[in-house]
């Protein structure tokens, strides 16, 4: 499940400050507390994904996995440049998944963005529903979320929105003929992708508020295995 309905509702307008890589560590068994873990709320009764340090190749990188599982790591703060670059390596992916429905909508790796999109470039109704959803949860939920998928069934540079609401949009950058268990790197201008998905609605790129790593497989009730490594910002 990819949803803003899961956003921790911290407080925006930390410092964000682009640090070496493994980016998400502070050592090779810690992770940096300025990441947050956070689940489906308690009552889903959804174990969480686990994010934790592993050695790979020589390096200490995050490593996702999931099993039923729902689960995203957070950081808050604005964009420390005008690109986002990472690596990633998919070990097990989710076949089964299917982002464009409901009943399928896992993902077994994903860097998601969240934008403090101004109120009046969204749609009246889909206002509506954040508003409502924001005072129903209590959390200071995204006007906009884009998400970074490496997908088991959509082709790279598919795109579209979130089947539970239109205010989460993916665009697809590793798909089933990706290869597993390789390193494959990725550099994003991120306002030429929030363009993409959104320019019909902002023409320009409202203010970052936060962004996250990412699997879940509450769906469909599968296992993913994931890696992920060096996400930094760029000038």
């Amino acid at each position: 499940m990819i949803s803003i309905l899961v956003w921790p509702g911290a407080v925006f307008g930390q410092n964000f400050v682009a640090t070496p890589a493994p980016f998400f560590l502070t050592g090779p068994t810690r992770l940096d507390p300025a990441w947050r873990e956070n689940g489906l709320p308690p009552d889903k009764a959804v174990p969480r994904t686990r994010f934790e340090p592993a050695a790979l190749d020589g390096q200490t990188v995050l490593r996702i996995a999931t099993d039923r599982s729902y689960g995203v790591l957070s950081h808050d703060g604005p964009a420390g440049g005008s690109l986002l670059s990472w690596r990633w390596r998919l070990e097990r992916g989710l076949p089964q998944a299917d982002i464009t429905q409901r009943s399928g909508d896992d993902a077994a790796l994903k860097v998601c963005l969240f934008f403090d999109q101004p109120m009046q470039d969204i749609p009246l109704l889909q206002r509506a529903t954040l508003l409502l959803a924001r005072r129903s949860t209590g959390q200071a939920l995204p006007a906009a979320t884009l998400c970074y998928l490496w997908d088991s069934r959509l082709q790279p540079g598919t795109s579209g929105h979130n089947p539970y609401t239109s205010r989460v949009r993916y665009l697809v950058l590793d798909g089933p003929a990706s290869p597993p268990g390789q390193w494959v790197g990725h550099r994003r201008r991120v306002a030429d992708d929030f363009a993409r998905l959104f320019g019909a609605e902002s023409a320009q790129t409202p203010p970052l508020l936060g962004l996250a790593v990412g699997a879940d497989s509450d769906n469909t009730g599968g296992q993913s295995l994931a890696y992920i490594d060096a996400l930094r910002w760029n000038p």
